[in-house]
């Protein structure tokens, strides 16, 4: 005799829950956003200040000066200080290269330099990838790089981050899916969107980009994919390519369809990990399954060698004696593709995450200076370090 599927009196139906929570939750999420930024405001990038503005440019404070007395830099304000848009840091750029001849100061890609596709990604939640992914798509187009962040997360962040809410500002068809789907794909230019960071453009993300998880096996299965699953994004990204440096990739966090279609259009690939025990357990296995995963694809003939790839402890607590012990650990291990620079946790990073914010958009005065300091520094020591690593690709010092 089969059981009753009846629900008793004191049983509870979570479908129905489910569905209630999430419709209320996203009531509450739009009014909060509302409040945050009303419905006409849009985001934008703060001014930096003149030391600011000068490490992005790659020159001295004191010639950065010079250049603003000039002429080529923004109007002073009445107490005589100059504070820099990404725009007239951009402008700086390009009078600095007429003035030399040679373009040193407009980072872009030139010649036979291959565009970089960064993937960044882990099994697991909760290692900072898509704050990591998030400042660094944003410092290398405040660089000067013309950078496109995509986020190939069904459950968006990084598309809030930058001012993009999934449920209200992405449509159908208007993520990576729109592009990479197997009926009627769109060109990838349709759903590229500009961001309020000069040279920085994105492509959202929402709850449909798990169609393709859920498509994939079917069309494999029916035989009818004239592209493999692990080709589809490499592909798209191909017709843009010339428009772009570098790409910057918001994994999921597992082993799917689409993490594995992203591995094999990346040209260089970024782990993040927490150092803790659990977390590097996890990795381990994470790891193991994505080189088995690989292997398979490698076979079908899938990309599965890379520029550089590298591990970047994220979250770090220097104080913290077992995470100390954990990264030694690993660099013990991993030697070179462990990031000479580790990620600081820090309150200033997760209060500035509380109004969808970078570290490079909020105001200084909002923190102590301290706190904001050493998370800034944290921040620009590690993407520094994978600057390097894309410049080192093209040949470059």
């Amino acid at each position: 005799m089969q059981p009753s599927l009846a629900l008793k009196d004191d049983q509870e139906h979570l479908p129905t829950l489910l569905a209630t929570d999430a419709q209320e939750l996203s009531y509450q999420l739009q009014q909060h956003q509302a409040k945050l930024f009303p419905p006409q405001s849009q985001k934008t990038m703060r001014m930096f200040s003149p030391a600011e503005a000068a490490a992005f440019i790659g020159i001295g404070e004191g010639y950065l000066r010079q250049i603003a007395a000039e002429g080529h830099g923004p109007d002073p304000l009445s107490n005589g200080r100059r504070l820099y848009s990404a725009e007239d840091m951009d402008r700086i750029r390009r009078v600095l290269d007429e003035r030399n001849g040679t373009p040193k100061y407009v980072p872009g890609r030139r010649g036979s330099e291959k565009l970089q596709i960064i993937s960044v990604m882990n099994f697991k939640g909760g290692s900072g990838k898509t704050t990591t992914s998030a400042h660094l798509a944003q410092y290398l187009a405040l660089r000067g790089y013309r950078v496109l962040a995509v986020d190939l997360d069904p459950q968006a962040s990084l598309s809030a981050l930058f001012g993009h809410q999934p449920e209200l500002d992405v449509g159908e068809g208007e993520t990576l899916y729109g592009a990479i789907r197997y009926d009627a794909p769109r060109p990838i230019s349709d759903i590229v969107r500009s961001t309020y960071t000069p040279n920085l453009h994105l492509i959202p993300g929402n709850l449909e980009l798990m169609e393709f998880e859920h498509e994939t096996p079917r069309v494999m299965a029916a035989g009818r994919a004239e592209t493999m699953f692990f080709a589809r994004i490499g592909e798209a990204l191909t017709e843009i390519e010339g428009f772009y440096d570098i790409v910057v990739i918001d994994c999921p966090p597992q082993l799917g369809f689409l993490t594995m279609s992203a591995l094999c259009a990346a040209t260089s690939i970024l782990i993040t990990v927490h150092p803790q025990m659990l977390d590097v357990m996890s990795m381990s296995q994470f790891l193991t399954m994505t080189s088995e995963l690989m292997t398979v694809v490698e076979n079908a003939g899938g990309r599965t060698s890379y520029d550089w790839m590298r591990y970047l402890v994220t979250r770090f607590e220097p104080n913290d004696g077992p995470q100390s012990q954990m990264t030694g650990f690993m660099r013990a291990i991993f030697g070179n593709r462990m990031l000479q620079n580790a990620m600081v946790k820090s309150t200033a990073v997760a209060d500035a995450g509380v109004t969808k914010q970078t570290l490079y958009e909020v105001e200084r005065a909002q923190f102590t200076r301290g706190t904001y300091d050493r998370a800034l520094d944290s921040l620009n020591l590690v993407n520094s370090e994978i600057e390097t690593h894309i410049r080192t690709t093209w040949g470059r010092k």
